[in-house]
């Protein structure tokens, strides 16, 4: 799967500590088999039946058992406030939009994003200065513009509040003093392309956590319940920090 066994001892041991919690009887998966289970439907994209045959258990146990791992998970996830502190600590964030491909039909116009041509959900990320992962927001429809979706998720107010250099492409245009975005038009002058090929150059590492994030197959074509999406990519970003 592309994991290192850190990542599996480590959601091993948070299984185990939620199963000591709710005083759980004997399951039919011990936590190690249950978190491989999880990490093979999140890295793999493998579906709860493919899934429930190779572990020899029932639809509904695979079910249940990656349900209950991604909600664990999802609450170990930081906040924003919380990806602030450690932003502080970095030269400077690098922020950016995605768009997760979901199997919506062309009636749900709300998730169709006219900019991708397809139905999905907006995740906003930050990232440091050498692309790693710091914090991923709550999923919006994907009709939502990038930065409306950062400014209803308090991302430019935190930003600001920070004080330090951000970083965005041009989908940021108009956020104002938090965010360094390139110039738009195509008879540009000589300075404002070489300021543009520059800031290319330092966004770029942004570039390398979104397809950190889409590394994880689930997360190249969902085919959950949208409401579950924003603890899914909760549970990947914890998972992606305890793997480094």
């Amino acid at each position: 799967m592309g994991l290192s066994s850190r990542t599996l001892r480590y959601l091993a041991g948070r299984l185990r500590v939620r199963r000591r919690a709710i005083g759980t009887r004997l399951r039919r998966l011990p936590v190690g088999s249950q978190a491989l289970l999880v990490l093979a439907h999140l890295r793999c994209g493998d579906t709860y039946a493919q899934l429930a045959a190779g572990f020899h258990i029932g639809t509904a146990t695979a079910y249940r058992s990656i349900h209950e791992a991604i909600d664990v998970l999802a609450a170990l996830a930081p906040t924003l406030d919380e990806a602030m502190k450690t932003v502080r600590t970095k030269a400077f964030a690098i922020l950016d939009g995605t768009l997760l491909p979901i199997d919506r039909i062309a009636a749900d116009t709300p998730y169709h994003s006219g900019k991708h041509k397809r139905h999905g959900m907006n995740v906003q990320v930050l990232t440091d200065p050498f692309g790693r992962l710091l914090w991923a927001s709550p999923a919006l429809p994907g009709s939502t513009h990038d930065l409306t979706a950062a400014r209803s998720r308090g991302i430019i107010d935190a930003l600001a509040e920070a004080g330090m250099k951000r970083w965005a492409d041009k989908a940021y245009q108009g956020a104002g003093r938090p965010v360094r975005v390139p110039f738009r038009g195509r008879r540009l002058k000589r300075w404002m392309r070489l300021y543009n090929s520059s800031h290319a150059k330092i966004r770029c590492p942004g570039e390398q956590a979104m397809a950190t994030l889409k590394g994880w197959r689930l997360l190249r074509k969902l085919r959950c319940s949208t409401n579950r999406i924003t603890d899914i990519v909760k549970a990947v970003v914890v998972l992606q920090h305890a793997s480094t």
